[in-house]
């Protein structure tokens, strides 16, 4: 695949860029920063150089006086590093260094001090395509069977790729850095997780299903949200005037990782899956936008006691809830949920998203086809 410009724009101070394997960061800041000296963990002699002495790196930042911008590629297999970056940064003075610190997992970087750094580095995230930055290559059908990842939209065999990718982190980064003890269980867990894609997250149950406990359960999503495969999204409540529901709802990082990981028999329909699929490709573009854009704003959804619920609830300086419906054809029933919430809070716009070509307007609510919205969803776009 050419190089495909992305919207992720690099800050001009020292920053850690997070992102999930496969979102193409080294790739990225490779063609952004050629004149940046890199650091590659990835590299099994690299690995071991900086592992056994991680002052290794104050002296090459002193032995290339004409390099400005370090980049350390999976910094956390090498957390010590985060030690003498701090001191690197805190000493100079009439040179001025930026370092570009980038990682696929926050597991190993929280507990050897990213805190620490986060006064110094800015945090960002790296995101699977937008379909506004593939351009005339988006293809919704194809996005919604492979997901957006570069590495899998990049890869001879996308299928066979995708495949190979939870198996990956599984193997590399679950167990081999000691993540957990079982790895028969966590793959079982992660059978059954996957049936919460885009549903609210009951713990209990997720545990029963893969004959866990609770705690475990528990510490397996945390799991899965440092390494950045998965991703809960809170209801939102602010100012309520009904009874909500208060589990959260839950989301793989990409549709196509959904789709990979979901067991499929008799009883599964295609549109069940195909709705699912539909809703975590939205959410995975609402979050890329939201870290993309230079206004402030947080993602929810909105679900009451009674069973009303709305996707999506984007909240900060602007204030929009969306519902997303895979059907071809819609009706005044499917815009019930959007009217529930704008009683409650008339200060918000409201869309419906569908499966159709056509632009409608039922009841006030504009209803837009999913694939013409997220084309044109780019960072600090409005939301229309």
């Amino acid at each position: 695949m050419e190089f495909i410009r992305r919207f992720f724009q690099i800050p001009e101070d020292s920053f850690f860029l997070f992102g999930p394997r496969g979102t193409g960061k080294s790739m990225w800041l490779r063609h952004s920063l050629p004149g940046a000296f890199f650091v590659d963990l990835l590299d099994p002699e690299t690995f071991r150089a900086y592992l056994s002495r991680p002052e290794r790196l104050r002296e090459v930042v002193k032995g290339n006086p004409l390099s400005r911008q370090f980049v350390i590629d999976e910094i956390q297999k090498v957390p010590a590093l985060l030690d003498v970056v701090h001191q690197l940064i805190e000493e100079q003075s009439n040179r001025q260094i930026r370092f570009i610190l980038t990682g696929s997992s926050a597991r190993k970087l929280k507990r050897a001090g990213v805190d620490l750094l986060a006064g110094r580095l800015l945090l960002r995230t790296l995101h699977p395509f937008m379909a506004a930055e593939l351009g005339s290559l988006f293809d919704l059908n194809q996005a919604m069977q492979l997901g957006l990842l570069p590495l899998v939209l990049g890869a001879i065999n996308p299928q066979e790729t995708l495949r190979s990718y939870v198996s990956l982190y599984l193997r590399e980064e679950v167990q081999a850095e000691g993540l957990i003890r079982n790895i028969g269980n966590f793959s079982r867990f992660m059978d059954a997780v996957s049936f919460s894609h885009g549903s609210q997250l009951n713990i209990s149950d997720v545990a029963r299903d893969c004959q866990v406990g609770r705690k475990t359960v528990e510490g397996y999503l945390e799991i899965l949200e440092d390494l950045l495969l998965g991703f809960r999204i809170p209801v939102f409540s602010k100012r309520t005037r009904r009874h909500l529901v208060q589990h959260p709802k839950f989301y793989f990082m990409d549709a196509g990782i959904f789709r990979s990981l979901r067991p499929k028999g008799p009883l599964d329909t295609p549109e069940e899956i195909g709705g699912a699929c539909l809703e975590g490709l939205v959410a995975q573009h609402l979050r890329a936008w939201i870290a993309y854009s230079r206004s402030d704003h947080e993602l929810y959804f909105w679900r009451t006691k009674s069973g009303v619920e709305v996707d999506f609830i984007i909240y900060g300086d602007t204030f929009v809830a969306i519902e997303i419906k895979a059907s071809r054809s819609i009706s005044s029933k499917d815009i019930r949920p959007l009217k529930s919430f704008l009683k409650d809070y008339p200060q918000a716009q409201a869309f419906l998203l569908y499966g159709g070509q056509e632009r409608l307007k039922i009841n006030d609510i504009l209803c837009l086809p999913c694939e013409e919205f997220l084309r044109r969803l780019t960072p600090d776009s409005r939301i229309e």
